[in-house]
């Protein structure tokens, strides 16, 4: 019989099979907490969990395997309008919402921003290989927070 935590692995060493990665404890337990880590949370907000688990790790062996994991295509780095890597696992289509006063980052789908135009090259050679648009403004809490 396969337990949860079998499963789980296996899937991780497929995972890091898939993007080029050696599949180490300190990564598959990374990946484990930002699977339950809601939003777009940032390198300390990963490491302050992580070090519950795994006590001597290092904010920076966060940071190098997060970089990684996003160099490699295992996550998305999200808006830099917020002053802070933030990071998503979040793989389906979607843009964001950046609050500019909390900084808070929502997730909008790309269906409410309308058609865009398809991927193409662009003036002076460049080549788009995706559209990542951040709607910058300010979120409902903030605005009830300046009314009040």
């Amino acid at each position: 019989m396969q337990t949860s935590s079998s499963v789980e692995t296996r899937s991780f060493r497929e995972l890091c099979v898939d993007h080029g990665l050696t599949a180490t404890h300190q990564r598959q337990v990374l990946y484990e907490i930002m699977q339950t880590m809601p939003g777009h949370p940032s390198p300390e907000e990963v490491y302050a969990r992580v070090k519950k688990r795994i006590p001597a790790i290092s904010l920076a062996t966060v940071y190098k395997n997060i970089h990684l994991f996003v160099e490699r295509g295992v996550l998305k780095e999200v808006s830099m309008h917020h002053g802070s890597l933030r990071v998503e696992l979040n793989r389906h289509l979607h843009h964001h919402m950046v609050c500019s006063h909390c900084k808070a980052i929502t997730d909008i789908e790309e269906k409410d921003l309308g058609v865009l135009p398809a991927l193409q090259r662009l003036p002076g050679g460049f080549r788009a290989e995706r559209y990542a648009i951040d709607v910058i403004g300010i979120c409902s809490a903030c605005q009830k927070t300046k009314r009040s």
